[in-house]
């Protein structure tokens, strides 16, 4: 499975689904999905926000403990072979998916959804989708998810998925920003990650750079502010890239 992200800072409130003025019912509403070791009220401060916006919110309902259900794939074959795939593994956390999404269409009026995808969360989104359907959903916003399976044959790289990045850039549609369906990834660069040995510096550089007379479409990013001046690697740092690595 991927590394579990660090929740965010999120703090924990009490409800799993936002409350909203009657004024909100213009904004469709957000299903969140947590990521791997992550639980519901990892994401109440994410959920208080949007409500402040105006948006009904619904976090699919996941405690910690729950992902020790991911364990039954170790009596699987292909975990072993390193051909695993989501169901009957992940079957758990789906249903945990399709109950928010059935709570926030009774929201929704008819209307559409958007899908918020914490680290894992947002290609298990993508399984659900090509699962269940996806013709309530307009949107599919992800935070910090790996979509693409870590490449084969480096050395160090270990598939923690056990193949399932692989099944999912097979089998579901490709994460293409259309009119139809939204897709908006975001990376945050709060921390970059550096090689766990033989690398003493780590040189600052923006993944993605724009220049001011560059056009742009549907895709957002970032200009690059940032120098290259090396500074000094951390464990945090080595142990984040360690952990992308092999996602």
């Amino acid at each position: 499975m991927a590394l579990g992200l660090p929740p965010l800072n999120f703090k924990p409130h009490c409800s799993s689904t936002s409350t909203f003025s009657s004024s909100s019912t213009n904004y469709r509403p957000a299903v969140i999905l947590p990521g791997l070791g992550n639980n519901t009220g990892d994401y109440k401060k994410l959920e208080f926000t949007l409500q402040e916006y105006g948006v009904p919110t619904v976090v699919a309902k996941v405690s910690r403990i729950d992902w020790l259900r991911n364990a039954a794939g170790l009596v699987d074959p292909n975990y072993w072979k390193g051909t695993l795939q989501p169901r009957p593994v992940l079957d758990w956390y789906l249903k945990r998916v399709d109950d928010a999404v059935q709570e926030a269409e009774e929201l929704a009026q008819g209307g559409k959804l958007s899908v918020i995808g914490h680290s894992a969360g947002g290609w298990l989104a993508r399984v659900y989708m090509e699962e269940f359907g996806l013709s309530h959903i307009s949107l599919l916003l992800t935070l910090g998810t790996p979509h693409l399976p870590p490449p084969k044959g480096l050395p160090g790289v270990i598939d923690q998925t056990r193949s399932l990045l692989y099944y999912v850039q097979q089998h579901c549609k490709k994460a293409v920003y259309t009119p139809e369906l939204k897709y908006v990834c975001i990376a945050g660069r709060y921390l970059q990650g550096a090689r766990f040995v033989n690398d003493s510096k780590v040189a600052v550089e923006s993944m993605a750079t724009i220049d001011d007379d560059q056009q742009v479409s549907d895709v957002a990013v970032v200009k690059n502010k940032t120098d290259s001046t090396p500074v000094s690697t951390t464990f945090q740092a080595r142990f984040v890239g360690q952990g992308y690595k092999q996602p």
